[in-house]
């Protein structure tokens, strides 16, 4: 009577085994897909980084048929009446801060362009938003575009009031209503900006490839750990059973 059961128990061992065993491989096999990816995506960037910078033109003409980021811009921008905007819990460097933007228009009756000026330390008490000196003149700017990736979790503005503006999430779309009036599709961010001396932190990636294919070999050992042990109790288990039929 107890055969079945020691039988029936085997059986489910190998069964789990070797669905979390299939579970850990596929998660290994996603994460070298996205590496893969990310190669890709960089190979492109560095390419867009090569090539001569666009035109405002140019710029809104891609942006309704592909990704903008990588592309660099080269434009003479004058700033308009609208609030500096801050997007809220940006880390550089181990600090924690903002990331400072203007608006600035680069075509009188096209939409208007979001300059980035840079990544700016918030003090300790987050009722006091720091001052930046906002461009006031006519300039020339060149450097590169960005689009930010949504997070599926947390994409809505959530602005305050006030001048600066704090918002949560870089939402184009919904800064563009809030503002009223149209914003390219993408962000500046310059190379150099006269008088102004704050860092631009550059991470188009989220995740480089490098990252992803140690996830890889992360799950890929955990999967041959796994096998590995079920293997050895299974041999245990099989022991027991012989030295209990004696």
């Amino acid at each position: 009577m107890k055969a079945p059961t020691i039988r029936g128990g085997t059986i489910f061992i190998v069964l789990v085994t070797l669905l979390v065993f299939a579970i850990l491989v596929k998660l290994g096999l996603w994460q070298l897909e996205r590496a893969t990816e990310k190669q890709a995506l960089e190979q492109t960037l560095e390419l867009r980084q090569a090539e001569a910078p666009l035109t405002y033109s140019q710029l809104l003409a891609l942006g309704k048929t592909e990704s903008l980021t990588g592309y660099r811009l080269a434009v003479t921008a004058s700033p308009v009446d609208a609030p500096i905007i801050l997007l809220d819990n940006q880390v550089y460097e181990g600090r924690v801060g903002y990331l400072a933007y203007q608006v600035m228009r680069v075509e009188e009756n096209g939409p208007r362009l979001l300059v980035e000026l840079g990544f700016i330390t918030g003090g300790p008490d987050r009722r006091q938003l720091p001052h930046l000196d906002r461009l006031t003149a006519p300039i020339f700017l060149e450097g590169r575009v960005y689009q930010k990736s949504t997070n599926p979790l947390s994409e809505q503005l959530l602005a305050e009031t006030g001048n600066p503006m704090r918002i949560q999430n870089l939402n184009l779309p919904e800064l563009a209503q809030r503002l009223q009036f149209a914003l390219a599709p993408a962000i500046l961010q310059p190379q150099v900006i006269p008088g102004n001396d704050l860092p631009h932190p550059w991470q188009p990636i989220p995740l480089s490839a490098q990252k992803h294919q140690g996830y890889a070999i992360q799950w890929f050992s955990m999967a041959g750990a796994f096998l590995l042990l079920m293997i050895y109790l299974l041999i245990l288990k099989r022991k027991n059973k012989n030295f209990k039929d004696k």
